[in-house]
């Protein structure tokens, strides 16, 4: 007896490029690519946990007045140290610093601060990106002015994300810092793995649901659209695996800086997802890690 034939599915009307609804929202769904979601995500916060073990708890300061801005700085014995702050990703709606502490021990081996942002999730704040946006920035700020704290080097200030936080930290890296008080140029270097750098597919797709897009968020957080205030050499990556759209949005953003002339690093992982990219951010041999302690000066 013959297997069943599945149905064909029938193509809706094109959304975004040549996708259809199911398409789009599947593109902006990780779920749909990456099987092993929750396995990575378990490692991840083992690898936080393991390196607490290790390095001792972190010091936890408030960069503002909600119980949840806060920040946890893993410190190096190096004086003056430079520092790197990290935003987490989970669709702009789950994590936090506790679990985000996986690539600690790298940098703080290596000669460096590691500070781990904590932020609202949107549905916490109405579905509101530019409150997150205002507390990375601010949380970004607080570590500039306060880098003498915990022994930092504010003028070697780094900033990375991944997912959904490699879509805030092209937020921070666009950013015109002098409105927060700061030197246009207080940045020195951003790591930008498995982003969105433009918000207007994003905002077809079904994430729609829970993020209240307006034409003014699209515009002010779709970092593509404001080059002309990057200062800093960015690193920008994605996996080979990862949804068509993320791909896309990393090679599109990657053209864009390079074809403003700034200085940008493209950096593709071949047969790695979504979610494994990031652990390539935790190793010193791995393919972000190395290219982000290059980026520091501190590999040899």
């Amino acid at each position: 007896m013959n297997a069943p034939v599945a149905a064909q599915r029938t193509k809706g009307p094109i959304v975004w490029l040549d996708m259809d609804q199911r398409e789009l929202d599947d593109a902006y769904d990780q779920t749909k690519y990456a099987a092993n979601m929750q396995q990575v995500g378990r490692r991840r916060a083992l690898l936080s946990e393991w390196a607490r073990t290790r390095l001792g708890e972190p010091q936890r300061f408030a960069y503002g007045s909600k119980p949840i801005e806060g920040l946890d700085v893993y410190k190096t014995d190096k004086p003056n140290a430079p520092i790197m702050v990290f935003i987490h990703g989970g669709a702009w709606r789950n994590g936090n610093a506790h679990d985000n502490a996986y690539a600690a021990e790298m940098y703080v081996k290596a000669g460096a601060h590691y500070v781990v942002l904590d932020f609202d999730s949107v549905v916490d704040v109405g579905g509101d990106l530019m409150v997150m946006a205002d507390q990375v920035r601010r949380g970004v700020a607080w570590v500039y002015n306060n880098a003498d704290k915990f022994g930092g080097d504010r003028n070697r200030l780094y900033v990375s994300g991944h997912s959904s936080g490699g879509h805030l930290c092209g937020v921070v890296v666009t950013t015109d810092w002098r409105k927060y008080g700061l030197p246009a140029d207080c940045l020195k270097g951003g790591v930008l793995c498995s982003g969105m750098y433009d918000l207007a597919p994003v905002r077809l797709s079904a994430r729609s649901n829970y993020v209240k897009f307006t034409d003014e968020i699209v515009e002010e957080l779709s970092s593509q659209r404001h080059l002309d205030r990057l200062q800093c050499p960015i690193i920008v990556a994605h996996g080979t695996l990862e949804t068509p759209e993320f791909q896309r949005q990393a090679r599109d953003f990657y053209a864009a800086v390079k074809a403003a002339g700034k200085p940008v690093t493209f950096l593709v992982g071949e047969a790695y997802n979504h979610f494994e990219m990031s652990e390539t951010t935790a190793s010193p041999y791995g393919l972000v890690g190395y290219e982000v302690l290059r980026m520091m000066r501190l590999a040899g």
